[in-house]
C-alpha cells in the first residue's frame, strides 16, 4: 500500500529567499496547549511560551538578513511576520529560518521537560509543515497585524482552539 503524498502549500516557482514580508503560523503537534493560556482576552505565557518568544526574537541574531516583526504566541501555535532582506549576505530562505526556529525550540523544550517538568509532547513539538502567506501590500500587512493583535480576544472562536 502506498503512502498518501502530501500536497505542498507553497507557491510554485516562488523564491522564498527573496526580499519580502511573510506571515507564518506554526502549530504544536496535536495542538497541545503548551505555551500558556488565554484569560480575559489576553495571552499569558508560561515558561515554555517565554522560551518560544525568546527564540523567535533571537532569529535576528542568527540570520543577519531577518527582521522579526509582529508576533503572538498562543497556547498551541505562534503567528508572526518576518521580513527577509538579502543585502550582501548568503541567501537564507523562509524554510531555513522556520527549520532553525523549530529545531532550537524543540531542543530547548526537551531540556526543560527533563529538568523543569514541562508538559511532555508526543514525538514532535511542532507539526511537520507550517502556513505561510506572502504579504504583498500595506493593506494586507495591516490586516494581518490586526489579526495578530486580536488573536487572544478571538481565541475561543479560533479554529486552533482546543478546550483542554
Amino acid at each position: 500500500m502506498r503512502k498518501a503524498q502530501r500536497k505542498t502549500i507553497r507557491l510554485k516557482y516562488y523564491d522564498y529567499a527573496q526580499n519580502g514580508l511573510y506571515f507564518v503560523t506554526i502549530c504544536v503537534q496535536g495542538r497541545l496547549s503548551l505555551f500558556g493560556g488565554v484569560l480575559d482576552n489576553a495571552m499569558y505565557l508560561n515558561d515554555a511560551g517565554k522560551m518560544v518568544e525568546k527564540q523567535y526574537k533571537e532569529l535576528e541574531n542568527y540570520f543577519n538578513n531577518v527582521t522579526c516583526l509582529e508576533y503572538i504566541i498562543m497556547p498551541n501555535h505562534i503567528h508572526f511576520i518576518i521580513q527577509i532582506l538579502n543585502v550582501n549576505v548568503i541567501q537564507q530562505s523562509l524554510f531555513d529560518i522556520i527549520q532553525r526556529f523549530k529545531s532550537i525550540t524543540t531542543v530547548e523544550y526537551i531540556k526543560n521537560v527533563r529538568h523543569n517538568n514541562w508538559k511532555p509532547f508526543h514525538k514532535k513539538l511542532w507539526q511537520r509543515s507550517y502556513y505561510e502567506h506572502i504579504i504583498r501590500n500595506e493593506e494586507d500587512y495591516l490586516s494581518i497585524v490586526k489579526y495578530i493583535e486580536n488573536n487572544p480576544t478571538n481565541w475561543q472562536k479560533d479554529k486552533l482552539f482546543i478546550n483542554d
